[in-house]
């Protein structure tokens, strides 16, 4: 017999190890790993008309607007009818948060609660390789040749936002954003927080609290996927 499927959000501000515990997560319980920022940049990479829009905004610095956001996941969402998935990237606003009710019910929302100066270390440690999104720390996931992608060799760079000073701005943001999204997961009894500064640390006890939810695998298939 199936299992039912299950539904799961994970939310962290920037540099808080939402991608690396995504993974995890996919690899031990057999959900279907969903990246909003996959899919915008497979978007953005096919010229979908929704692509070349978030791309006006992304080229100008500016966040993604809800209505555009929504119109990108949304729809994709509603097709993965026979999926357990777990979301990782939105919803980001109340507004999303409150679109993506109307979608589906899910089952639990994990906050990565990440100390400022451990997130400030990681980030000015990051480099990205802009065309996959793959993300590098020269502290402990560093690529195997300096400043260059592992699988393609192009070179990887520095996004000027993971700069100490940009940084304190798109925290003090993310916190702003985050609570009334965090308040309506919490009043709906499905948040559960997690704090500390290391991933290895943190991950027993989401492991744990997963166990208790998803007692047999509801799927075999554990490949990261951005949305179909």
């Amino acid at each position: 017999m199936m299992a039912k499927l299950f539904r799961a959000v994970i939310m962290g501000p920037p540099g808080s190890g939402k991608g690396t515990i995504s993974e995890r997560i996919a690899q031990s319980f057999g959900l279907k790993h969903l990246s909003s920022g996959d899919f915008l940049r497979e978007n953005i990479a096919a010229n979908t008309e929704a692509g070349v829009l978030a791309k006006t905004y992304i080229e100008r610095g500016l966040m993604v607007p809800d209505h555009v956001m929504t119109r990108l996941l949304l729809p994709r969402l509603e097709e993965m009818t026979r999926h357990s998935w777990l979301m990782d990237g939105f919803p980001c606003t109340l507004t999303q948060a409150k679109a993506l009710n109307s979608t589906c019910d899910l089952d639990l929302v994990i906050s990565l609660n990440i100390p400022y100066e451990t997130l400030k270390d990681r980030l000015s440690d990051r480099w990205i390789h802009p065309a996959s999104g793959r993300v590098y720390n020269m502290g402990f996931n560093p690529p195997r040749v300096q400043g260059r992608d592992d699988l393609s060799g192009e070179p990887l760079i520095q996004h000027d936002n993971d700069q100490p000073e940009a940084l304190v701005a798109r925290l003090r943001h993310y916190k702003d954003v985050a609570k009334p999204v965090i308040d309506l997961y919490k009043s709906k009894g499905i948040l559960h927080t997690f704090s500390g500064t290391e991933t290895d640390k943190i991950w027993p006890y989401i492991n744990s609290l997963l166990s208790t939810k998803i007692p047999s695998r509801p799927e075999t298939d554990t490949q990261h996927i951005p949305l179909p």
